[in-house]
């Protein structure tokens, strides 16, 4: 299998990490075969570790995240390969280069940890994160490393790190992560308190930490925090005169820089993003943020990049005789002071995660291998294989064409569609976008009304990937993720259908609330899903993904016991066909049979609906009943998802009805859906649901004639536009670029994709 990276750095990167999630079909991987997995780079094979994120029923593999250590030329694609064969398989060769196996020992409160460069222990509750750190020789004292320290209503919250463990470990890479909280005795918060992980990636042979704080607030109220700021200190050992550093880039890094250790600081905030001109996809990169102190006295420096900085304004950085200072949020009176952006405001239950580099270097090191470092720490090389490797995998639908059967201009017009949605800079936004409509509606009260990565935007992003191999459909897909999985889920909360669900979309992202008492916002099955966490997981590695999919089936699990969905009909289609795709996925992934219990009864309950009423009418007013197609569109593809995994010919006549019936009553008389089933309402449909239907429909019968009603409504949609430009506008705690919910897509690329390669296979499609 052809891992392919394009052309990007100029420069030749050595041993570089690299990551990618690779499907498999069914029967073709075993696990005895996986052992014997490696990557080959011109024959011969590099340093890797593998690890198996999802299998089949039949227990073969069906999608592995392998990382690998691989020398990427400059101003240069190149090609590598994985093999599954045993004969390319030399243990002793398997090391070359004399790179250096991560080691990791973990007693019952300590673990150490040794990269060939790095040495560091931690320790369980104490309020340092090392124990004790060396470089290459040179010793950093714990006192050193301060903080992540919280600062809330003026009083500092030390960290206590309660427990470490080891997430993951391999030979060329290892993840340990703490899970703690903020002290707080002296203000006794309410709940459980501030709680936060961190988490430290390693890399063997490297001379570099990932960190990342994840603040997590399980309080009963809404807090705004003063500032969170960690800090590597100079102790002044030596008697030496550092060269202190920060830079910031938007196209070159524009560095302030001084020789005779003079403070130097640069701050982030919305009125700086809104003046800056930048024409990047923000999610692949923006720019980088750094500071650097190029000697703490044992002739050793430390250069810290905070990941994706101005995307998750306001940021701060400082570097000084006396050290480095990382914001990662600014003090929020001195930002008040110069910025008109809302504060950063958690509310109860919410979550953010953000990241920065420790680059530590000798003390001679030029500022360019730094700058060099800190960039593609921002935007780091990324493979991809061909499209032909997910369609014969079959772990996506059937949303792939051979080269020579694409049509440009449809290509062309997906791609836009793809790249149109608003950016959304700030903390606690970016990944997500408002919804114009529903903000104008007034749905937020007159605030906005955040998507919440409605219609599951993440898992149209990564199968748009898989078919199109586009890097930044890649991107788009884990910005949104990594915004889902702490924004958009509730990780604390009094009631508990609440946890580890996904909020609806509404203001403030979890409803926020006037008093501060805690979020007043909507969980609903309707707008719980699971699969882009699940791409995300299989796409990345990143366990906390699929443990968030685990977390949202359980919520839907809990809120289909409640009596609201007890009565067959009393609810619209949506309500229980997005329950029904979610635990749909969740099964194909777990092979678990609890999820299949809610599954067969909400099967059974369309069934009862569709003999109360004919078919599946929702009523709408006191005294009507009626037709919503895009609503039935949602259940007719949660029961195709089923169906795919449970053939039945009694689910088959059940989607089939449910497709006539559209067919039958809610067209125009010009070809076109209809919005809804009411003289008032009757106005041309715009939702491409109805396309996945008909695709459905073809698929089922073989019938032309399914797909000739949806061709209008295809032609309609798939004109190319894009809003990836646009005004800046300040509003809330955002600066918001270019117009659109990120919805858009979510709702429409698997119909059109799914219609369009349906019409080509029938020719109903011209080039």
């Amino acid at each position: 299998m052809k891992i392919h990276f394009d052309k990007l750095y100029k420069d030749d990167r050595k041993d570089e990490l690299l990551g990618i999630g690779v499907p498999f079909p069914k029967g073709e991987l075993s696990k005895k075969d996986f052992e014997r997995l490696a990557v080959l780079d011109s024959g011969s094979i590099i340093p890797s570790q593998f690890k198996v994120t999802s299998t089949w029923d039949d227990g073969s593999i069906r999608f592995v995240y392998a990382r690998f250590l691989g020398s990427l030329p400059g101003n240069a694609a190149k090609d590598f390969v994985l093999v599954t064969t045993s004969s390319f398989i030399d243990s002793s060769n398997a090391f070359a280069d004399q790179i250096d196996n991560n080691l990791v020992t973990k007693t019952q409160s300590t673990i150490s940890f040794s990269n060939g460069i790095i040495n560091f222990r931690v320790s369980d509750f104490q309020s340092n994160i090392f124990e004790g750190l060396s470089v290459d020789g040179h010793v950093f004292e714990k006192k050193q490393f301060v903080g992540p320290n919280l600062k809330l209503d003026g009083c500092t919250l030390p960290p206590i790190f309660e427990l470490w463990n080891v997430v993951e470990n391999g030979p060329i890479f290892t993840i340990l992560e703490a899970t703690g909280h903020f002290d707080d005795r002296d203000k006794n918060l309410s709940g459980e308190g501030i709680k936060f992980t961190l988490r430290l990636s390693l890399t063997s042979d490297k001379p570099w930490i990932d960190v990342a704080i994840k603040i997590i607030n399980c309080t009963q109220e809404t807090i705004e925090p003063d500032q969170l700021v960690f800090e590597i200190r100079n102790l002044g050992k030596e008697k030496v005169t550092p060269r202190t550093t920060v830079g910031i880039s938007n196209y070159k890094t524009a560095f302030d820089s001084s020789d005779d250790g003079a403070f130097v600081s640069q701050l982030i905030t919305a009125e700086k993003l809104e003046k800056e001109a930048n024409e990047h996809f923000a999610e692949v990169i923006y720019g980088t943020f750094l500071a650097d102190v190029s000697d703490f006295g044992d002739g050793y420096g430390v250069c810290a990049t905070v990941f994706q900085a101005q995307q998750n304004f306001p940021k701060a950085i400082s570097a000084g005789s006396d050290g480095i200072k990382i914001y990662l949020l600014p003090n929020k009176h001195e930002v008040a002071e110069v910025s008109k952006a809302s504060p950063v405001r958690f509310e109860s239950g919410m979550a953010r995660e953000q990241r920065f580099l420790l680059h530590f270097h000798e003390s001679g090191e030029d500022l360019y291998e730094l700058n060099n470092r800190s960039i593609i720490y921002q935007m780091p090389d990324t493979g991809y294989v061909d499209p032909e490797v997910f369609e014969e995998a079959g772990v996506f639908p059937d949303i792939f064409l051979p080269s020579d059967k694409q049509i440009d201009d449809v290509e062309i017009a997906l791609i836009d569609k793809a790249d149109s949605h608003a950016r959304c800079y700030g903390m606690l936004c970016w990944g997500d976008a408002p919804d114009p409509g529903y903000t104008a509606q007034g749905r937020g009260g007159g605030d906005l009304v955040w998507t919440n990565n409605e219609y599951d935007y993440p898992h149209a992003m990564y199968q748009m990937y898989a078919r199109s191999g586009i890097r930044r459909m890649l991107d788009y897909a884990n910005v949104a993720c990594w915004h889902w999985m702490d924004v958009d889920i509730c990780h604390y909360n009094t009631d508990p259908l609440f946890v580890n669900g996904q909020w609806e979309h509404q203001r403030r992202h979890t409803g926020g609330s006037e008093d501060g008492k805690g979020s007043k916002g909507i969980m609903a099955c309707s707008h719980e899903w699971v699969e882009g966490l699940i791409d995300h997981y299989h796409f990345t590695g990143d366990e906390r993904a699929m443990e968030a999919a685990l977390g949202i089936g359980e919520n839907v699990l809990a809120l289909l016991d409640t009596p609201e969905y007890q009565k067959p009909g009393e609810i619209s289609a949506r309500e229980t066909g997005w329950a029904l795709r979610s635990l749909t996925a969740l099964f194909v992934e777990t092979h678990d049979k609890k999820w299949l219990g809610k599954a067969d009864w909400i099967v059974g309950q369309f069934e009862q609906w569709n003999d109360r009423y004919g078919n599946w009418l929702s009523p709408y007013t006191d005294n009507t009943t009626i037709r919503v197609g895009f609503m039935i569109s949602v259940a007719v593809g949660s029961l195709m998802r089923y169906y795919r995994v449970f053939s039945s010919e009694r689910v088959r006549k059940l989607i089939m009805k449910a497709i006539d019936d559209i067919v039958d009553n809610c067209r125009t008389p010009h070809g076109l859906f209809y919005y809804k089933e009411l003289p008032s309402l009757s106005r041309n449909g715009n939702n491409t649901l109805l396309l996945e239907s008909m695709a459905i429909a073809y698929e089922l019968t073989g019938e032309d004639r399914y797909l000739d009603y949806g061709i209008k409504t295809f032609r309609k949609q798939i004109v190319s536009s894009s809003g990836a430009i646009g005004n800046k506008k300040i509003v809330e705690d955002t600066v918001m670029v270019g117009t659109g919910p990120t919805k858009n897509f979510a709702q429409s690329f698997l119909p059109l994709t799914l219609f369009y390669v349906k019409a080509v296979q029938a020719n109903k499609l011209l080039q």
